[in-house]
């Protein structure tokens, strides 16, 4: 009986209503107005300044119901059950016809994105497979060939409903695709552990 390991691989936590929808949708109403930095690429793509953890009671609830699940998340990163800190968090506001450009995250091990608003289906958040790196420099790609989680390039996160959230490691490649619907809002972050430990090689981090 032949068996597949999936070797190595990607770890991507879906939580289904953090919040509830009614309190999503409430803080989505209360933060896109502040959502005015016009992003570079995407002229319907704002976003506010960056926010820290102790600016905003609201928000520090929330982080404190995210801790949970990334703690939980970590221990999958590193094996160990750290203490994990949000460094900072913006919220973006995506109006119709807008999309954001493919990128990772920098300064953090994990990111997360909680969805605020309702998503259209054209603007899952997209994961891409890496620029470059260790796979064949020859393509079998046409009508016939079956996708599969070996061979595919791209994976879309399914369709979030307000409340939801999603952590993915921050060197993991992201992008949202036009948004052919509504305004769409949700409230990204960046995190890191409070130390890493190599076999008496440590390092602590603030955020």
């Amino acid at each position: 009986m032949a068996e597949i390991f999936e070797l190595f691989p990607t770890p991507v936590m879906r939580i289904p209503a953090l919040l509830s929808a009614e309190a999503a949708l409430a803080l989505s109403e209360r933060l896109s107005l502040a959502a005015s930095v016009a992003n570079q690429r995407s002229p319907q793509l704002s976003h506010t300044r960056i926010l820290r953890p102790g600016e905003d009671t609201a928000l520090d609830a929330v982080v404190g119901q995210i801790g949970p699940h990334l703690q939980a998340f970590g221990q999958l990163l590193f094996g160990e059950s750290l203490r994990w800190l949000v460094k900072e968090m913006w919220v973006n506001v995506l109006q119709h016809g807008g999309s954001q450009s493919l990128h990772n995250h920098a300064n953090c091990f994990a990111s997360g994105v909680l969805y605020l608003s309702p998503c259209d289906a054209s603007a899952c958040t997209r994961f891409s497979r890496p620029l470059g790196g260790a796979e064949f420099v020859f393509r079998n790609t046409h009508a016939s060939m079956e996708t599969g989680p070996f061979n595919a390039d791209k994976w879309n996160a399914p369709l979030p409903a307000p409340g939801d959230l999603i952590l993915f490691p921050s060197y993991l490649l992201h992008e949202v695709p036009v948004n052919l619907g509504g305004e769409r809002v949700t409230l990204a972050f960046n995190a890191i552990p409070d130390r890493l430990d190599a076999w008496g090689y440590g390092v602590g981090f603030e955020p």
